[in-house]
């Protein structure tokens, strides 16, 4: 949905939301509650809260999915060997040097992505956004239970 045609309904509001990326929560409840109330009828600041809170999560899970393909690489390289014929073969490179070469670009590429991870877990409200999905998710799960199940769960 573009937001380029659309108004917002307040517009004190909505540059002060804006100033926030969107972002409601570190507020005071009480505060929340206006906020919310202007996501409700506006929907230009409604779909810009979407968008930046999808944009978060997407940082997050490349972040994260950065991490997981340096460390896959660093076991690729520690198990099994395969630049061996084209080190020695084809550059003519010392094969151990090589290795450590590699070895070393991935455990930078790794503390790296694991710190640009850290970075933007506390930069962005990524983490409580997710977990406000998977807690909805949760209970559209558990609406769906049967009840011989939610009896045992509630012992």
């Amino acid at each position: 949905m573009s937001t380029a045609g659309i108004q917002c309904t307040d517009r004190v509001v909505g540059a002060i939301l804006a100033s926030w990326r969107y972002d409601i929560s570190g507020i005071s409840p009480e505060m929340r509650r206006d906020y919310e109330s202007h996501f409700a009828e506006c929907a230009r600041c409604s779909a810009r809260q979407k968008f930046h809170r999808s944009l978060d999560a997407t940082l997050a899970v490349l972040t994260s999915l950065a991490a997981v393909f340096f460390f896959f690489a660093l076991a690729v390289l520690r198990h099994i060997r395969p630049v061996e014929h084209v080190a020695f073969n084809v550059f003519g490179l010392d094969i151990e040097d090589t290795y450590h070469m590699f070895i070393s670009a991935g455990v930078a590429g790794l503390i790296f992505s694991v710190i640009a991870l850290a970075l933007v877990l506390m930069a962005t409200p990524a983490p409580s956004y997710l977990g406000g999905i998977a807690a909805e998710r949760a209970k559209q799960i558990e609406e769906r239970l049967p009840a011989a199940i939610k009896a045992l769960r509630l012992r």
